[in-house]
């Protein structure tokens, strides 16, 4: 067997090597390794300042074709940006493969060749084009997430490497020859990068994905998968990640459908928006379901009752009812003037081509752009049986003609969508009419404004409403398609909302990422197979994760004590990490709740990383005060992208998707009552109490609720 260049060295003994003074690159392997890092970076500064370098002046015919261009050359050349903090590469493979008599590509080792990769974010060549970082998503770096003792899948060595500020400080080998027990190590440097502080956005786990989570990034573009994620399982990293390995693998295809990530509030958005970028990837559109539908502005809120029958699946037929009901029938025949001829078509043909339109049941919009085209050819048939040729331009001028214009605007008028849903919402007798047998008395009487309005302008829309328009719009015009959408808190969407978001990928695929236990509105998703039918993706794979990484083991067993009250068919997460001291319950006085707060804060404080104090939202603005009035001045969700972010005041609606180096969470009965109902509050608290990454400190005064013990 091959026997590595470098001598396989443990964490502790590379830093303990520490960053000697120019020792001698034949002489120390972390030396070498940190040489290929020098020698990597320069080449990539090569790659950029070639590309900065292209004149297109002689190339391109026209200023659109020069501004298209230029506008790629400027992404790739931001794509090639060598960040001073984000390693080139974080991990290394030794392959090693027989010589067979008739391989021509050089000198081998005796019987046995090597063949020696780096793993990192991007592809690094030299000037000569070989390769001297590998992208993580090349099939040759898939060993080194996948690799086992095992199945060792032809490595000998996998090297993984620790960086301190850019630099390499340690490196760990793991030699999947050796023989044994076969079992497998868990990886120090992996361990301590799991656990690294959580200060400012969410980052990339390239460098610690784990081989369940692989299987799932790597999956095909033609498949949707539904990744069923309790807290810390990564659920939300493996959904960006797999938008960066889609775009790898199907660049061009994705080029022309586009992309988009779906989160639950623009806090999450802001959280997430550097991951996609430190991998490379800089034309990923993200949004929210709010923002995908803002038809109308959106100024008032319904009541839970309410929205619920607003978000219900019922609501697509009772619009589309509404909207097939503006379609007449013609009482008199059509006849066209066509010189010194007039052609009659009468009203009985005119309603069987309304009739067959309405059968094939296709869009309101492009089944009223066909009739005039039916009518028109009614029109030359009867041309062609009078011995005339008419053509494809006498069609098209036919369908244009006067007569069969107003024809169309009577029998087939154009509907606003939003005119539509105004007046379901605000007339009794049309929405009676068009829900018979779907909607109960009380549903409708849930859905009608308690006063109607003039015109959409006027209105007072909610965000289902928007939901509603958007359904509207696209039974008159469908909406375009995009290659793939990952939707993130998934379990959070009413059976419209995933409808809405279906309409976007409609003939792409997506990547359905949530956790049902941490479903939190009145219309949560009960089951995915559910959800997935009203997103139009019924045979989607569906995947959970169980190993948790990020929430220590106490603070997920002490949380998952809620699980048989809110999602007692779901699997407990399995954390890998123990971390003893990491719970702490603290019962305070009466009316020294706000102190009680400060000094947990500070307690975290005085530890590496962020904090999060995690509020009821009735006392958010209280809570601000005494910090601030105390000096620790503590940000909003959103904003801890700014240098000085370690402790951030979240009112517990905005807690989803978010993470924490240590939390403290205030009041648990107080914002389980929160909730309209007593399991949506423990969901509620069930997410709050699963944010942490290192520590969990419970601040209170009432009783805990009883489902905690």
């Amino acid at each position: 067997m091959l026997t590595p260049h470098d001598t396989p060295q443990t964490p502790q003994a590379a830093q303990d090597a520490g960053p000697a003074p120019a020792p001698s690159p034949d002489a120390d392997p972390l030396a070498r390794e940190r040489a290929h890092l020098a020698a990597s970076r320069t080449a990539l500064r090569a790659m950029r300042e070639d590309v900065e370098s292209l004149d297109i002046t002689d190339v391109t015919a026209n200023w659109v074709n020069a501004a298209v261009l230029g506008a790629q050359i400027d992404e790739r050349i931001k794509s090639l940006a060598d960040l001073a903090h984000t390693p080139l590469f974080f991990g290394r493979l030794d392959y090693v493969r027989e010589v067979t008599a008739d391989d021509e590509s050089g000198p081998a080792d005796g019987p046995y060749r090597a063949e020696r990769f780096y793993i990192g974010r991007r592809h690094v060549h030299d000037p000569a084009g070989d390769p001297m970082v590998v992208d993580w998503r090349a099939p040759v770096s898939q060993p080194f997430y996948q690799a086992s003792r095992t199945n060792p899948l032809d490595v000998a060595l996998r090297r993984r490497f620790g960086y301190t500020g850019g630099e390499i400080t340690a490196y760990e080998d793991e030699d999947l020859t050796a023989s044994g027990d076969g079992g497998e190590r868990t990886s120090r440097l992996l361990q301590q990068e799991i656990e690294r502080p959580r200060v400012g956005p969410m980052r990339d786990i390239v460098a610690t994905i784990q081989p369940e989570q692989d299987e799932i990034v790597r999956s095909g573009l033609s498949g949707t998968v539904c990744v069923q994620g309790g807290p810390g399982t990564g659920k939300t990293a493996v959904g960006l990640h797999r938008v960066a390995y889609l775009l790898y693998a199907h660049r061009e295809r994705l080029a022309r459908t586009g992309t988009l990530v779906i989160g639950p509030n623009d806090s999450f958005l802001h959280y997430i928006e550097q991951v996609l970028p430190a991998l490379g990837e800089l034309t990923v559109r993200q949004a929210t379901v709010d923002t995908l539908v803002a038809h109308v502005p959106v100024t008032g809120a319904d009541p839970a009752p309410t929205a619920i029958v607003k978000g219900d699946a019922r609501m697509a037929e009772v619009l589309r009812r509404a909207l097939r009901s503006h379609v007449g029938r013609p009482t008199e025949s059509l006849v066209v003037v066509r010189g010194s001829r007039r052609w009659r078509v009468p009203a009985d043909e005119i309603t069987a081509m309304i009739e067959e339109l309405l059968a094939r049941d296709i869009r309101y919009g492009a089944a009223r752009e066909a009739l005039p085209q039916r009518v028109a050819h009614a029109v030359l048939v009867r041309m062609e049986q009078a011995g005339e040729a008419p053509d494809d331009r006498v069609q098209n001028a036919v369908a244009r003609d006067r007569a069969v214009k107003a024809l169309v605007k009577e029998v087939w008028p154009p509907v606003d969508p939003a005119k539509l849903v105004l007046r379901l919402l605000g007339d009794a007798d049309f929405l009676r009419t068009h829900s018979e047998e779907l909607l109960t008395d009380e549903e409708r009487t849930a859905l009608l404004w308690a006063k109607p309005f003039r015109g959409v302008k006027s209105a007072r829309w909610s965000a289902a409403d928007a939901v509603l328009i958007d359904e509207a719009r696209d039974l008159v015009e469908r909406t375009p398609s995009l290659g793939h959408v990952v939707l993130d808190e998934a379990q959070d969407l009413s059976p419209m909302q995933y409808r809405a978001v279906g309409r976007r990928c409609s003939t792409g695929s997506a990547t359905v990422l949530g956790d049902l236990a941490q479903g939190t509105t009145a219309w949560a998703t009960p089951a995915w197979p559910e959800a997935l039918r009203h997103l139009g993706k019924p045979d989607a794979l569906v995947e959970e994760l169980t190993a948790g990484f990020r929430v220590p083991r106490e603070v997920i067993a002490y949380a998952s004590r809620l699980l048989p009250a809110i999602a007692p068919g779901l699997a407990e997460v399995r954390s890998v990490r123990e971390s003893p001291g990491s719970l702490r319950i603290v019962r305070t006085e009466a009316g020294t709740l706000l102190a009680a707060l400060e000094e947990a804060c500070r307690a975290a404080l005085a530890h590496q990383g962020s904090t999060g104090l995690i509020v009821p939202d009735s006392v958010t603005d209280e809570a601000r005060a005494i910090l601030t009035s105390a000096g620790l001045s503590p940000l909003a969700p959103g904003e801890e992208t700014r240098p000085d972010a370690r402790l951030t005041l979240v009112p517990a609606s905005l807690a989803k998707g978010l993470e924490y180096d240590y939390v403290v969470l205030a009041e648990p009965s107080a914002l389980v009552a929160a909730e309209p109902t007593r399991e949506a509050g423990l969901r509620r608290l069930y997410v709050g109490l699963t944010r942490a990454v290192s520590g969990l400190t419970v601040v209170h005064e009432e009783e805990l609720p009883k489902e905690l013990g």
